[in-house]
């Protein structure tokens, strides 16, 4: 009974907004933001490799010549010119690709859980890599996705395990990041993306194939596109960002999907927040028209395979015996896994108080985790920072 005067609580939350945990990545970030840190834990671009002149240049030009349709509200699926030089880069890298193929994405974050949004029902089955990307994780738990999780080795997933899984699981799409992965830095060989693909046409499956990473490659050749080969084409979801290549504060990503998929992205991006900042987009498509985004780029992998070779080179040092790790190609991230009497999470706190950070492996993973494991990003730090802080790590895990 309401008692006059007296205000009643209000309904509760959601059960999703209670259930989904925050990202540990970010509850890292958080406590390790003291300057005398050394953090190994984010997934940050280096700030000073930022082209900020360039960028800014775009941006003046575009107020310079078109402010008011910067400043105005824009269609859904983006601006004409951006999907227009986007189209023309993918094409450019095997994939043919027309404008209209493309929705413009605030971040491929956003790609991702509008996808979930499209695809998803409560209590569908979700395949991914395990270990699995922490974001992805979330964006499949808040569709309310039962996630499982597809073994796989250093060359990426199982065929025949993913074939078996589609036949027991029916699941609604696989989940994967194949070039340089977040967290293990692995890319998965030309034969496992074709095996992928035959898996996904013989038994009916979406791909969605998320490429943050790849144009960010220091060594080897090129490993085309999952949607390139046979029988992906018409299944395969890509998803594109500039967030490591441009700048992650211009929230810029995108979604190259068959027609119907991407209509419905499309209405529910409507839903969550109408379209891409209008500004944003002009400015990046200006500079895609006046710089060499490539040249760019060939830049930033150089500095980066710098400091991913300054990790490689104390890592042996740094890690208990017994330990192993990979050795990426490019990206961000090495994989790092202790004996099996080590717990990461466990440990992180003597870690950081001896400043520096990680992230442990465990919340990486859909199935039973691996406590041993752990992440390090090599690429916000210089050779230098990198030596100290892998002194630092030998000492705190000591």
């Amino acid at each position: 009974m309401t008692v006059l005067g007296i205000a009643q609580a209000v309904p509760p939350l959601a059960a999703r907004a209670t259930a989904i945990g925050g990202s540990p990545v970010r509850e890292i970030l958080a406590v390790t933001a003291r300057p005398e840190v050394i953090n190994f834990a984010g997934g940050l671009p280096a700030p000073e490799l930022f082209d900020a002149e360039g960028i800014a240049a775009a941006f003046r030009d575009v107020f310079a010549e078109a402010p008011q349709r910067a400043l105005q509200y824009s269609t859904t699926e983006g601006e004409p010119a951006l999907r227009a030089a986007l189209a023309e880069r993918t094409s450019a890298r095997g994939l043919p690709t027309d404008a209209d193929d493309i929705l413009v994405t605030t971040g491929s974050q956003q790609a991702l859980s509008l996808l979930a949004t499209a695809l998803v029902e409560p209590g569908d089955t979700v395949l991914v890599e395990s270990p699995c990307y922490l974001a992805a994780l979330q964006a499949f738990a808040f569709a309310g996705a039962r996630v499982v999780a597809v073994p796989g080795d250093e060359d990426g997933i199982d065929p025949d395990a993913l074939d078996e899984l589609v036949t027991r699981e029916r699941p609604k799409l696989l989940y994967t990041v194949p070039t340089f992965q977040n967290p293990t830095g692995r890319t998965m060989t030309g034969e496992r993306r074709a095996a992928v693909a035959s898996v996904a046409a013989r038994r009916g499956l979406w791909i969605v194939e998320d490429d943050p990473y790849g144009e960010l490659r220091f060594e080897g050749e090129r490993v085309p596109w999952i949607a390139s080969y046979d029988g992906a084409g018409d299944r395969t979801l890509l998803l594109g960002s500039f967030s490591k290549v441009m700048a992650p504060g211009l929230r810029l990503g995108w979604l190259r999907a068959p027609a119907a998929v991407r209509r419905a992205c499309a209405v529910a991006k409507q839903a969550a927040d109408l379209h891409t900042p209008t500004v944003n987009q002009l400015a990046a498509a200006r500079y895609l028209a006046d710089r060499d985004l490539d040249a760019h780029v060939a830049r930033v992998a150089g500095v980066y395979r710098e400091r991913r070779d300054a990790m490689l080179a104390g890592i042996a040092d740094a890690l208990p015996a017994g330990s192993t790790w990979t050795r990426p190609e490019g990206g961000m991230f090495l994989w790092a896994r202790l004996p099996e009497s080590y717990d990461t999470t466990a440990l992180l706190r003597g870690v950081v108080e001896r400043g520096v950070a990680y992230v442990p492996g465990a919340p990486f993973y859909a199935g039973e985790p691996d406590p041993a494991t752990l992440r390090l990003c090599f690429v916000t730090q210089t050779p230098d920072e990198i030596a100290e802080g892998l002194r630092r790590l030998a000492k705190g895990l000591r």
